[in-house]
């Protein structure tokens, strides 16, 4: 967790990691450099077994992030911006695959890749001024980091079409309205709000948490009965930890259980 990253921070309060993008004075754009060091660091915390929850923000309170770095763009050929897209849709995608719960808590400016990132998020709590918005349109582009297929998946095809073609910012009071984000507090509750989420997260059965985001995550993205089949699967699988036997106790005591993830 210790790791000497240049664009980022990484962070550990008790079992929650921080992942900061920290380029402030770029309002934290994503460049080559630091989704290198995102992807490191996503795999990082997902492999330590004292992380239960994770949450990724941006330095400041400007931006969480305004999405590509947009000086990358003038040279590139289309298999460079191919390779580009494709490149920050794995490393994004690793969020969704993550077995630990993910929050994005956008302190500012959410747009474009920035937006995308906190879409691949299990819950997103925004600031009360932080905007958000896919706005690459208004370059002569589209969004290539997931966002025409996550967005349409949270908030519905119409919403999406708005932002995505028309490239329109929302506030996060209508954000937090189509439900493109969890919650809205004031940025000096940001934090707080952010930790009493993740301590309750991570006081959760990990195993269990993990399978019902892989069931909602992927679930979700196959037919009805495929998806039904996986749910059964998952949800057979739990009855081989150690876990399930502590919830039963705990429930018929009247206590509250102590997961250990096992």
């Amino acid at each position: 967790m210790s790791k000497p990253y240049e664009t980022i921070k990484v962070e550990r309060e008790g079992n929650i990691a921080w992942i900061i993008l920290n380029r402030p004075h770029r309002l934290n754009a994503l460049n080559d450099v630091m989704m290198e060091e995102l992807g490191d660091a996503l795999a990082t915390v997902d492999d330590d077994p004292g992380v239960r929850c994770v949450v990724i923000t941006g330095e400041g309170d400007r931006a969480f992030s305004v999405g590509a770095d947009i000086t990358l763009f003038p040279k590139a050929t289309p298999v460079m911006a191919e390779t580009f897209s494709l490149k920050g849709q794995k490393i994004f995608s690793l969020i969704e695959e993550m077995s630990k719960p993910v929050i994005a808590a956008i302190n500012g400016y959410a747009l474009g890749g920035g937006l995308e990132l906190a879409l691949a998020c299990d819950f997103r709590i925004a600031a009360e001024h932080a905007e958000l918005g896919s706005p690459e349109i208004n370059i002569g582009i589209i969004p290539g980091w997931g966002g025409t297929q996550r967005l349409v998946r949270i908030v519905g095809l119409s919403r999406a079409k708005r932002l995505v073609m028309l490239g329109e910012r929302i506030s996060a009071e209508e954000a937090l309205s189509i439900g493109l984000v969890d919650k809205v507090v004031p940025f000096e509750k940001l934090r707080e709000e952010t930790m009493n989420l993740a301590g309750k997260l991570a006081e959760g059965p990990p195993i269990a948490l993990q399978y019902a985001k892989y069931a909602l995550n992927f679930g979700s993205q196959a037919p009805l009965e495929a998806g039904l089949r996986l749910e059964s699967a998952l949800m057979a699988l739990l009855f081989s930890t150690k876990d399930v036997k502590r919830g039963i106790e705990a429930f018929m005591s009247r206590s509250k259980p102590e997961f250990k993830g096992d």
